[in-house]
């Protein structure tokens, strides 16, 4: 049965909660946005711009299944993914530095040009279509969808549930002030407006859009990944997928960032870095791939992810996709010890790619101080 394969990458239990989840949403064949003259679009909806350099897995979601229920898998540690207590002073106020707070697994507040910018917000306990069951949190996250500070612009990398939360995205759109504008993938606005939220943007891949802002606003651009989109068995790359650069000007000077979103390792990050000529900084997932003769197709390791880091021309990059869910074999915590390993085997500076603690503000760049903070 083809659609066994189509299933979120997800814990069995919850499987026929999406089937069913499925069923109600029924299936979607077609693709609104078809073009042929772009490569990355079929009839019925997405692919991948390269083929797998690892090629296609030899077995599929039931296979690993089985292997799991034979396995010893490493325990997670959660205890050892580092936590600040969020200032939230500090992130309700104006400000034009660029700052950058991980909200846990690819969740990120991004302050730019004094607009704030999230990625992937998933507030929410579990990662999947139901509250009751499902891949659960072992990190709580830093605040509550309450306690933010007005958001400007949402970054949606692709609608699998660990990316794209309902509830969390909802509250967002209901929040004071009006909804956040909503930058999403093809055939994703469709989804969003079934859930009653309007403010949407969709962006193929290459397209651009600029949000204004008091202090000069912040130029989208939507990007390739190597990954793939579902919310139930029968929707398998119906929605485009991918990942954002942000650009600006700080201080009279360019100032570029990029977040990969979900993926596996391709030619599309050389692509990526010709194109732009580096970026200040990056997002670069970093968790959440064993079993490799599984997930290598789909998801990064800490050796890819240096390469991706080297591939765009990246000053420093932050790993996310970690800390949170454990919805591969690897354990939540595995970065701790994989990236600072991955880096000395790339013969790379510790500095040039870190992880995050959860709940902290980082600085990046003072808007006053960027010349000096450059050097």
């Amino acid at each position: 049965m083809p659609w066994l394969k189509q299933i979120p990458v997800h814990r069995p239990r919850w499987l026929l909660a999406a089937a069913i989840a499925g069923a109600l949403a029924g299936c979607a064949s077609s693709n609104p946005a078809y073009d042929p003259n772009k490569p990355h679009h079929v009839p019925d909806g997405f692919r991948n711009l390269y083929a797998s350099p690892h090629g296609e897995p030899d077995g599929g979601f039931w296979a690993w299944q089985w292997q799991r229920l034979r396995s010893d898998l490493p325990a997670d540690r959660p205890e050892r993914v580092p936590r600040a207590s969020v200032d939230l002073d500090r992130l309700r106020r104006p400000t034009g530095d660029l700052t950058f707070t991980w909200l846990g697994h690819s969740s990120a507040l991004w302050q730019v040009n004094g607009l704030r910018v999230m990625t992937d917000p998933h507030l929410s306990e579990r990662a999947s279509p139901v509250s009751f069951a499902g891949p659960k949190r072992l990190n709580a996250p830093p605040l509550t969808v309450d306690q933010l500070p007005p958001i400007d612009v949402v970054l949606i990398s692709h609608n699998h549930y660990d990316h794209l939360d309902l509830s969390t995205v909802q509250r967002l759109a209901a929040q004071p002030g009006g909804s956040p504008l909503f930058i999403v993938p093809l055939g994703v606005g469709r989804w969003m407006a079934a859930q009653g939220i309007g403010r949407v943007k969709e962006l193929d891949w290459w397209d651009r859009v600029t949000v204004p802002g008091a202090q000069g606003g912040v130029s989208v651009t939507f990007v390739p990944s190597h990954h793939w989109s579902s919310r139930t068995p029968w929707d398998r790359s119906a929605t485009l997928w991918g990942g954002f650069v942000m650009q600006a000007s700080m201080d009279a000077a360019p100032l570029s960032l990029y977040y990969a979103g979900d993926t596996g390792y391709a030619p599309d990050f050389a692509d990526i870095g010709r194109r732009f000529g580096g970026f200040d900084f990056s997002m670069i997932p970093v968790g959440c791939y064993e079993p490799r003769w599984f997930m290598r197709g789909q998801h990064v390791n800490e050796d890819e992810a240096v390469r991706i880091h080297q591939d765009v021309r990246s000053r420093q990059s932050i790993g996310v996709h970690w800390g949170v869910f454990r919805l591969c074999d690897d354990p939540i915590d595995a970065p701790v010890d994989g990236l600072p390993a991955a880096l000395a085997r790339a013969q790379l500076p510790q500095d040039a790619f870190v992880l995050p603690v959860l709940g902290e503000t980082r600085l990046l760049r003072a808007a006053a101080n960027r010349a000096a903070s450059a050097d």
